[in-house]
C-alpha cells in the first residue's frame, strides 16, 4: 500500500500516521515492524518513530504471496463495475462460485480476478466483503488490501453497506411491501440448507424488506433490501412466505423458464474506506432473468427497474 503524506500531517511520526490517518490496528502495525520492508518512506526502511513532512511517501507491506498463490488464476467472463486502489466492484456471472472450494478449482470469481490482476505489481489476494451463492449473479465487494479490508469489514458490521437485489418470485405476493423478521438455522445436520425458526430455536436474526415491483398472473418481481446478510437469507425468507424464488431447486422447484434461482444483486451503496465519499453500484439483470422479466412483465418494468432502486 502507498500513502502520500498530506500538509496537515506533516511533523507528526509514522506511528501517528499509521494508527491514526490510515486505520491500523497495533496488531497489525506490530506484524508490519517486524517484517522484511514492512514500512518505507520514501524507499528506506524506517522505524514508526520517524518524523515525517508533506509529499513524503509510505509503502506499506500490506499483503501476504502466500494467500495469493492458492488461487488459480483463470482467464473467465469478468464484468468490472467500478475499480480503485482499495477495492474492485465485479458483477458476478450466475453458475460461478464466489471462492474456491474442495469442487471448485479454476472456476470461480477469485481465479477470474486473480488472472485479471496477474500483471499487477502486488500479488492479488481475494477479500471479499460479501458473498454471493454460485447461481445468485450480482455486485460482489471485493477489497484490494488489509487495511480497506478492515475498514470495509467494519462498515459492513455497522450497516452502512447497503445492498438491493430484484429477485422472480413463484407465485403472487398479496402486499405492496413488508418486512420479513424470523431466525434462521441448519435444517437438521445439513451444512447447507437453511430453515426458518424461532427466537429459541438456534438460530440467527434475519431481517430482510421488501417491495413489490410488477406482478403477472403466475409470478411477483420484487425489490429485497436485507438488513442481515444470513445465509440463503432471501430464498429462505420467500419461501417461508409460499412464493420461492423462481428456479430455486433447493426451496422451491426448478422452473423451464430459467436454470437457477432468478436472484441478482442489483445495487450496492457503502462509504468509501479513504476517500469522504459514498461508493454507488449498480447492475441490471443478466438475460437469463431479463428475458423472463420482459415476458411476464414487459419490456417497460425491465427498462424501469432502476427507478425502484433506492441508490439510482
Amino acid at each position: 500500500m502507498r500513502y502520500t503524506v498530506t500538509q496537515a500531517e506533516d511533523g507528526k511520526t509514522v506511528k501517528e500516521i499509521l494508527l491514526g490517518s490510515i486505520g491500523l490496528s497495533v496488531a497489525f502495525l506490530k506484524h508490519l515492524k517486524f517484517m522484511e520492508n514492512g514500512i518505507m518512506l520514501d524507499g528506506e526502511k524506517v522505524t514508526v518513530r520517524r518524523v515525517v513532512h508533506a509529499g513524503d511517501i509510505l509503502c506499506l507491506a500490506t499483503e501476504n504471496e502466500k494467500l495469493g498463490s492458492r488461487l488459480t488464476p483463470t482467464e473467465l467472463p469478468l464484468d468490472i463495475v467500478y475499480e480503485d486502489e482499495d477495492m474492485v466492484v465485479p458483477s458476478k456471472s450466475a453458475d460461478m462460485p464466489t471462492h474456491p472450494s474442495h469442487n471448485h478449482h479454476g472456476d470461480t470469481l477469485a481465479d477470474a480476478l486473480a488472472y485479471y490482476y496477474k500483471d499487477a505489481p502486488e500479488p492479488f489476494v481475494f477479500r471479499p466483503i460479501n458473498r454471493l451463492d454460485r447461481n445468485t449473479s450480482g455486485l460482489t465487494l471485493i477489497a484490494k488490501n488489509r487495511i480497506s479490508a478492515a475498514r470495509l469489514a467494519a462498515s459492513m458490521r455497522d450497516g452502512k453497506i447497503k445492498k438491493q437485489y430484484v429477485a422472480i418470485l413463484d407465485g403472487t405476493l398479496p402486499d405492496d411491501r413488508g418486512s420479513i423478521e424470523t431466525y434462521l438455522r441448519r435444517t437438521g445436520e445439513s451444512i447447507i440448507v437453511r430453515e426458518v425458526c424461532d427466537e429459541n430455536g438456534g438460530g440467527d436474526y434475519a431481517l430482510t424488506h421488501y417491495e413489490v415491483i410488477a406482478r403477472s398472473e403466475r409470478y411477483t418481481l420484487v425489490l429485497a433490501s436485507p438488513e442481515t446478510g444470513r445465509t440463503h437469507q432471501l430464498r429462505v425468507h420467500f419461501a417461508s412466505l409460499g412464493c420461492a424464488i423462481l428456479g430455486d431447486d433447493m426451496y422451491g422447484k426448478i422452473s423451464p423458464l430459467i436454470p437457477r434461482h432468478a436472484l441478482h444483486a442489483l445495487s450496492l451503496s457503502f462509504p468509501h474506506p479513504s476517500k469522504d465519499e459514498t461508493v454507488t453500484c449498480i447492475s441490471l439483470p443478466p438475460e437469463d432473468m431479463a428475458e423472463v422479466i420482459r415476458a411476464e412483465f414487459g419490456e417497460e418494468t425491465l427498462t424501469e427497474l432502476l427507478s425502484f432502486t433506492t441508490f439510482s
